[in-house]
């Protein structure tokens, strides 16, 4: 429907944007002089321009929906996400589910050079990941590419679980990673008298305990850096 907002006049000089207090008053009973009252125009549209204009409001709809996912979803990039797996394709690789509201709008992926080779994933596995990259593609779908094997996916759960790392008393300096196999990370710190690899450690190797067995018992060595 197409509803036109109108001004009630006595004489109508311009029947597009005013209408008389009479007709007004058969649409309205209790219209007066001055006021605005919305008139149904939809008569005087044809059937093709009207079809036209639908579709060209349900277009920026859609492009609107498609902008504010966007702006949701590129903070992501930087940070580890716990998607679920859902198929597997030979060239791409894995799907991800992430629980989002509009999930026909958004795929998440793992190619498979960023799998690790000595990890065995199931369809229906949920596993913690890290997003390197948000990207729009054809069909206005977004699509968030993830990677096992990222060296920052090891610098974000010493984050999570080293306290001093997150607050910036300790720092990590640079991380190598054979992904799957064994990674090295140099710390130092920034606070006088604190030890960082005991920091990373934890009381009887409780912090670098959860990160090595959230990398499927890849080794970590920690080192001070130099």
């Amino acid at each position: 429907h197409v509803w036109a907002s109108k001004r009630v006049v006595a004489q109508v000089k311009d029947a597009n944007e005013e209408i008389s207090l009479a007709e007004a008053q058969r649409l309205y009973p209790k219209a007066a002089l001055g006021q605005f009252v919305d008139v149904d125009s939809s008569h005087i549209f044809a059937r093709i321009p009207t079809q036209t204009a639908k579709q060209v409001i349900l277009q920026r709809i859609r492009e609107a929906e498609h902008e504010y996912l966007y702006d949701q979803i590129k903070n992501w990039v930087g940070e580890i996400r716990l998607g679920t797996l859902t198929r597997k394709d030979p060239v791409r690789g894995w799907s991800l589910d992430f629980d989002l509201d509009k999930v026909d709008k958004v795929e998440g992926l793992m190619p498979p050079t960023e799998e690790v080779p000595t990890e065995h994933y199931r369809t229906g596995q949920r596993l913690r990941v890290y997003v390197y990259d948000v990207r729009r593609t054809q069909g206005r779908m977004l699509q968030i590419l993830v990677s096992r094997t990222h060296r920052d996916l090891v610098r974000r759960l010493f984050e999570a679980e080293v306290p001093e790392i997150y607050e910036g008393t300790v720092e990590i300096k640079g991380i190598a990673r054979e992904p799957g196999s064994r990674s090295k990370v140099a710390v130092v710190a920034r606070q006088e008298g604190l030890d960082p690899i005991g920091s990373c450690v934890g009381v009887r190797g409780s912090r670098i305990n959860n990160i090595v067995h959230e990398l499927n018992d890849e080794k970590i060595d920690i080192i001070q850096w130099s």
